[in-house]
């Protein structure tokens, strides 16, 4: 069995200084030696419109496939108003579409969440929680990856300075790795 993993990590945010991004950007360096984690920008998808369902822009069609072809996914999320980004729903509900085929189908999931707030992004995590729920994809319940007064610990580059915070997005890592190599491993033995 090829021990080779993908992750797939998409931000939950436009803004081009976002420390969720940056914080995407950092995991990439703290992956695990067989795993590869790439990014998909979200930024130019269209509005969902339930009309344009079954013959979505091709940008739509590339997103379900990278979905598809990975083996989990990574999140990285502010949170707006209590909740999930406006951008980020709009995402996942185009790779939901159409009733049928819904790419985040059986997927092994991890979150993280940036603010500059003391509560670091928890409440946007347990709103996708709940809709993980319908779209049957798998979320990590530990280790959590709450990034609070996030300013202090990327610098102006956007590079994450703190080490502590290393850590913890390292330890996520390996666990959605060791969780996507189990979930595929099972899969296989049900094929069987």
């Amino acid at each position: 069995m090829n021990n080779e993993l993908t992750i797939l990590g998409i931000a939950g945010s436009l803004r081009k200084r976002s420390f969720n991004k940056a914080a995407l950007r950092s995991a990439i360096y703290l992956t695990p030696s067989n795993v590869t984690l790439e990014t998909f920008d979200i930024s130019s998808f269209p509005l969902f419109n339930q009309d344009d369902e079954n013959n979505p822009p091709e940008v739509i069609r590339q997103f379900k496939e990278k979905i598809r072809a990975s083996d989990a996914i990574l999140f990285a999320t502010p949170e707006y108003n209590y909740s999930v980004p406006g951008v980020l729903k709009n995402a996942i509900d185009w790779a939901s579409r159409p009733y049928g085929d819904n790419a985040w189908e059986g997927k092994p999931v991890a979150l993280m969440s940036a603010s500059i707030g003391m509560l670091g992004g928890a409440r946007a995590q347990y709103h996708l929680r709940q809709t993980f729920v319908y779209l049957n994809m798998y979320p990590l319940n530990r280790p959590e990856v709450i990034i609070p007064h996030a300013a202090d610990k990327f610098d102006s580059a956007g590079n994450l300075t703190d080490q502590h915070t290393k850590e913890k997005i390292q330890e996520l890592l390996k666990a959605l790795s060791t969780w996507a190599g189990q979930w595929r491993k099972l899969q296989q033995d049900m094929k069987v």
